[in-house]
């Protein structure tokens, strides 16, 4: 799957690095505990959140996500856009809640790094 899939999938709006839209990725999670995520996360592509903040592009960056997707339609103000900018991690927002995108990317075909 592309990025550029899971916006069509999610109907998403692009926040920045359009130009990536083609990077595959393979596994996604949704947390809006970064704590979390750098706990129990291994070999994610696409980060699923509510929260807005810097640390959710640091967290990204650390564990080598290419995609990070805002849950409820919410925007991040400049600096996190370039920060994500800066470190090639793409921004997109989506209109569902987490648990609707995590079930419709679970839906086609998307899974988790350790499915039981």
């Amino acid at each position: 799957m592309t990025v550029k899939d899971i916006k069509e999938i999610l109907k998403a709006e692009v926040i920045c690095c359009e130009e990536l839209l083609d990077t595959e990725v393979h596994t996604a999670c949704g947390s809006d505990m970064m704590s979390d995520v750098l706990a129990f996360v291994k070999d994610q592509s696409v980060l699923l959140t509510g929260l807005i903040n810097p640390q959710v592009v640091r967290t990204a960056e650390m564990m080598d996500m290419r995609c990070i997707v805002f849950v409820r339609g919410k925007v991040p103000d400049e600096s996190v856009i370039d920060l994500a900018r800066d470190r090639d991690i793409v921004l997109m927002k989506t209109p569902y809640r987490m648990f609707t995108a995590c079930g419709l990317l679970y839906d086609n075909g998307l899974r988790g790094g350790c499915d039981i």
